[in-house]
């Protein structure tokens, strides 16, 4: 038996049941591939079902404010995926009259569209015979071919993708195409792979040579970035004011509160001498700063070690051109924030209720 023959077998008696298997409407394959991306399933599928819930056509995606898909994108990260699914659908709407585009070269000129998504997308929705080639691709291909080429190498990509259009079957490449992407999440795992039971142990390379934990290769490491964030939570009058992020940097067009970024964690006094919070006010205002939260939070290519200060001041102090806006408790279910100031306002929640003092040592 081929290849791809195990590989359907395999998957039609292993497969899990998941809400977008249950369709080939592109909307909400387009949606759960986005969502799919950096995101395991379990973690991703209660975020798929409250945005088809919230957005359930591709017109109520592109009718849709920005603030409105990022709030409900909120939590999952890569802040840049939701904006090009708005971008993508106002396009869909406005260039080919809410229909989805039926091929690959369409699909992929859409913004934030790939090769591997917009293979997805025709061979499942529309038959196309189009190979994704993904992080599970590469590592249930490297392993049974014993292919050493590095993944992120440009020859290497192309020996991959070459030999994924290659073996997939041809008459259900929608079908073929899930089955390789749900063997590598849950049969060729990354570490612990199950070798005792898997339908194509006897002609694997990596698993006839016990080098499972050897492939796929890869020639470079990512390199983490340090960044110190200092966060200060300003109450005003009637709320805690917020400010937009607009840098091309993370979490472009979310909330956050006044924040100074520093090479280290800045003291009290080293804050209130420091350009941006003196730039943020009329005059020189020194109210109280209470130390409040720690949070370091990973992302794929930085860590972010976060310190959180609280302070209260008169609104009327703040100066026409600072860009800090002030929001009641209740005004923040309704603007997007970044995950880390959700931890931090859920572990400050938590404080509160414990009656913890909000100060640390």
């Amino acid at each position: 038996m081929q290849f791809s023959a195990h590989l359907l077998k395999w998957y039609n008696a292993k497969k899990r049941d998941l809400p977008w298997r249950r369709t080939k409407e592109p909307y909400a394959i387009w949606i759960s591939e986005i969502i799919l991306q950096q995101t395991r399933v379990d973690q991703g599928l209660p975020y798929y079902e409250r945005f088809i819930q919230k957005f359930p056509t591709v017109y109520s995606l592109a009718n849709a404010s920005e603030n409105e898909v990022l709030k409900v994108w909120q939590g999952l990260g890569y802040y840049s995926r939701a904006r090009n699914l708005h971008h993508a659908a106002k396009s869909i709407v406005h260039d080919y009259h809410g229909i989805f585009p039926r091929n690959y070269d369409e699909i992929i000129n859409l913004k934030g569209i790939g090769s591997y998504t917009a293979a997805a997308i025709s061979s499942i929705c529309f038959d196309e015979p189009k190979a994704v080639v993904d992080g599970n691709v590469f590592r249930v291909l490297s392993r049974f071919h014993g292919i050493d080429n590095p993944i992120d190498s440009g020859d290497g990509k192309k020996i991959f993708v070459a030999l994924a259009n290659e073996v997939m079957d041809k008459t259900s490449p929608g079908e073929y195409n899930q089955a390789i992407m749900e063997f590598g999440a849950l049969q060729c795992k990354p570490s612990a792979p199950d070798c005792a039971s898997c339908y194509l142990s006897a002609k694997c390379h990596a698993s006839n040579t016990g080098t499972v934990d050897r492939f796929p290769v890869k020639s470079k490491t990512i390199k983490q970035k340090k960044r110190y964030f200092n966060y200060i939570m300003l109450a005003g009058d009637r709320g805690t004011f917020y400010q937009k992020r607009s840098d091309k940097d993370i979490w472009k067009h979310m909330y956050e509160p006044l924040l100074i970024e520093s090479n280290k964690y800045l003291a009290a006094n080293e804050i209130l001498n420091n350009r941006t919070w003196l730039n943020v006010f009329k005059k020189e205002v020194e109210p109280k700063l209470v130390r409040s939260e720690t949070i370091e939070h990973k992302l794929t290519h930085q860590t972010i070690n976060a310190r959180f200060w609280e302070a209260s001041i008169a609104s009327d102090s703040l100066s026409v051109n600072s860009a800090l806006e002030e929001f009641e408790e209740g005004e923040l279910l309704d603007i997007p924030i970044p995950r880390l100031i959700e931890k931090y306002l859920e572990q400050r929640r938590g404080n509160k209720e414990n009656n913890k003092p909000n100060l640390y040592s």
